[in-house]
């Protein structure tokens, strides 16, 4: 497992491109037959790709988790951003495919990933947050999730954000978690931006052209810097962080939040104006 301390505002101001993408991008987290894991020291959280090829792929306690099993004390959100296949839970399938989720309560312990197909292999996107409580595992398609449609053509941020693990969906202690598609022709996310102090972010972004890229935008509002992503790319935004994107064409990407509160408009808008 990839441990990340990530930096403070005062030492992000002073770096460079590859000091960036460094602490804060998460790169080649889905490689077919293996489980990768990073655990990032912000609001704990461990992100992770999971790609199962010829065998299923079982998920483990690694000893920065100190726990005889992964989601002993913490919950955990699998996306499927490609492909199809199954996670089984202590005994349970849950059969799933492109844009479905499961989240997995707190005290889960054998969990395991298989793919339909080992020609295209299912792609299982991992967010997991320490957890004070259980909340039921439960298999959530995209019909289930609740759409929120914003932006306009004139902004080229028409979109909509679907939302999967929140509030007035399925429950979590902590973990908020859905994914947000671009409409054709539009190219500009969560601008103008904002920051929410409370709790931290992940953005991974996928379903990008042939040699499209993502300029991610993110850093305190006067002192903002960017990051070129990749289909398959996260990138960990600390709560002074803002956390925008313009792409070279539309594209998608899974969000997910934890920490103080559960919130999703708990947010502190940003003026256009404010940024430098």
């Amino acid at each position: 497992m990839d441990v990340r301390h990530l930096p403070t505002p005062e030492q992000t101001k002073s770096m460079n491109t590859m000091d960036m993408r460094k602490h804060f991008l998460l790169e080649n987290l889905f490689v077919p037959g293996e489980i990768r894991l990073v655990y990032a020291h912000v609001d704990r959280m461990v992100i992770g790709g999971i790609v199962p090829v010829g065998k299923p792929l079982r998920l483990s306690a690694a000893k920065e988790l100190a726990a005889d099993y992964f989601a002993e004390r913490r919950e955990i959100g699998v996306f499927v951003m490609g492909g199809s296949g199954v996670i089984k839970v202590d005994g349970t399938e849950f059969p799933v495919s492109k844009y479905e989720m499961v989240y997995i309560g707190r005290g889960s312990q054998v969990i395991e990933f298989f793919s339909h197909h080992d020609r295209n292999p299912a792609r299982f996107y991992l967010v997991s947050l320490p957890a004070h409580t259980e909340y039921p595992t439960r298999h959530i398609k995209q019909s289930d999730a609740n759409p929120v449609s914003l932006g306009s053509a004139t902004g080229s941020n028409e979109r909509i954000i679907y939302q999967y693990i929140h509030n007035q969906g399925v429950r979590s202690c902590q973990l908020v978690m859905g994914y947000t598609a671009m409409k054709a022709g539009n190219v500009w996310n969560t601008m103008p931006p904002h920051l929410h102090d409370r709790r931290s972010e992940v953005y991974m972004y996928f379903d990008l052209h042939d040699d499209a890229i993502v300029f991610h935008l993110m850093g305190q509002p006067q002192e903002t810097r960017h990051i070129v992503m990749h289909e398959g790319d996260a990138v960990i935004s600390p709560g002074w962080s803002i956390h925008s994107g313009v792409g070279t064409q539309d594209y998608a990407f899974v969000w997910a939040m934890g920490g103080e509160n559960q919130e999703f408009t708990d947010m502190d808008a940003v003026p256009l104006a404010e940024l430098a």
